[in-house]
């Protein structure tokens, strides 16, 4: 039983950095763009709104912590809004629109052109996320989209997508996450120890 459980934990442990690994392989340039952008985008007191679903939802509160909190530098809060959060606005959307306007009706209300929309999803399916995005670019936010497997619909609607190759949510999530540490590393350099 014992030696089962082990194996179980290294194929997970090197599924988990192969799917890393790839990934970085891939997305090195991109996830570079994105920290300068939002830089550019914090610097021009404009904000990050992000959104998702169960575990995606808790990883878009995450990200929006290390921004308006910290992350490794002590250093001046930076504006980011998890739309996963408020209980009563996601309730009532849902109870008279429909689960679907749950994200998008928040960034029609609170979005300014110029903000960021970060949409996390492990399959690029749900309805909620790709009506979000359509609200985003409508008026004017810049759209990205932290996706898993094919991309689906959203990779045909994000203005960039990171794409992590797995079909399995849990080392989808776990790129996500590492993909969202590295860019916060990355803007705090810019912003706070580039010219230092």
């Amino acid at each position: 039983m014992g030696k089962l459980m082990e194996n179980i934990i290294a194929k997970a442990v090197k599924e988990s950095l192969r799917v890393k690994e790839d990934f970085i392989k891939k997305n090195t340039s991109k996830l570079i763009y994105l920290a300068e952008y939002i830089s550019k985008t914090f610097k021009n007191d404009r904000k990050i709104m992000l959104c998702g679903n169960g575990g995606s939802a808790a990883d878009a509160q995450h990200i929006a912590a290390e921004f308006v909190n910290r992350f490794q530098l002590e250093r001046q809060p930076l504006p980011a809004l998890a739309l996963t959060t408020d209980t009563s606005i996601i309730t009532s959307v849902a109870n008279d629109y429909g689960y679907e306007e749950v994200f998008s009706k928040q960034i029609a209300a609170l979005g300014v052109e110029g903000d960021i929309l970060l949409a996390l999803s492990t399959s690029g399916k749900p309805r909620n996320i790709l009506s979000a995005i359509s609200t985003a670019k409508e008026r004017g936010l810049y759209a990205v989209g932290f996706i898993g497997g094919d991309g689906g619909e959203m990779l045909k609607l994000v203005d960039l997508a990171l794409v992590v190759e797995s079909n399995q949510t849990p080392r989808v999530q776990e790129v996500h996450i590492l993909a969202a540490h590295l860019i916060c590393e990355l803007v705090d350099y810019i912003l706070f120890q580039k010219n230092s």
